[in-house]
């Protein structure tokens, strides 16, 4: 299966480097890492440059500088892989986590959620479990109001697009929102599994702390999108 990998990229000179150079290991022929910039012209877009210098199997494209959760819709747009992951900047792949995610969409998944070791700036881990930290749980409903979806750690199959794009306006994450259009489609696996180094360092782009306002417009907004799922089979 070919594979896509989307990686939305904003002023993350400081770890981007080290986070494609523990993804291109895992790519086989004929896989992609796309990297979308959404400030471009910095020490960010160089990096990435020099990278796709050295790899062919890497597109830099310029975002649509319209923050996170439209870079990653304009990156899924651009996607051509059969399965796509999505990575932040700022992480570190562990070895074997293709193969492990690939095994299980094998298996009949069409989206599979992993966990993830979480870590200071300098890879120190300073919790070995993101599932369990978050009290992660399958089912639509409850990722509806205590959501477990984390970007980082998603692969789903291509056709999750067809229900979860266009991304509605206000959704409060790119990611929930996939998790929660997969359903739709077919079975959503958790896998407990720690395949990344997830890096929190105080500069995340997301997973930062909100206010109680920005909780409440965004489960608003989320619930006002729902409909459109809930329309359909499999829910």
């Amino acid at each position: 299966m070919k594979v896509s990998v989307c990686l939305a990229a904003y002023r993350g000179e400081r770890y981007l480097e080290a986070q494609v150079r523990s993804i291109l290991p895992q790519l086989c022929e004929g896989d992609e890492l796309l990297i979308s910039d959404d400030a471009p012209g910095g020490e960010t877009e160089r990096i990435a440059c020099a990278l796709a210098q050295e790899d062919a199997r890497i597109r830099l494209l310029r975002g649509p500088g319209e923050g996170v959760v439209r870079n990653f819709e304009f990156l899924l747009g651009e996607a051509a892989g059969e399965v796509i992951f999505l990575s932040d900047q700022d992480d570190v792949w562990l070895p074997g986590k293709r193969e492990a995610v690939l095994r299980e969409i094998g298996r009949g998944a069409v989206l599979v959620l992993h966990d993830a070791a979480l870590t200071d700036a300098e890879l120190h881990v300073t919790d070995r479990s993101f599932f369990a930290c978050r009290q992660s749980t399958p089912g639509f409903w409850h990722n509806v109001m205590r959501n477990s979806f984390m970007g980082c750690c998603m692969a789903f199959r291509r056709e999750v697009l067809e229900c979860a794009l266009p991304f509605p306006r206000g959704i409060p994450m790119h990611d929930q929102w996939i998790g929660l259009a997969a359903y739709r489609k077919g079975e959503v696996r958790f896998l407990p599994e720690a395949l990344i180094l997830h890096r929190q360092h105080g500069e995340n782009v997301t997973g930062g702390r909100t206010t109680l306002a920005q909780k409440l417009f965004w489960r608003v907004s989320l619930m006002c999108a729902l409909p459109a799922l809930l329309r359909h089979r499999g829910v």
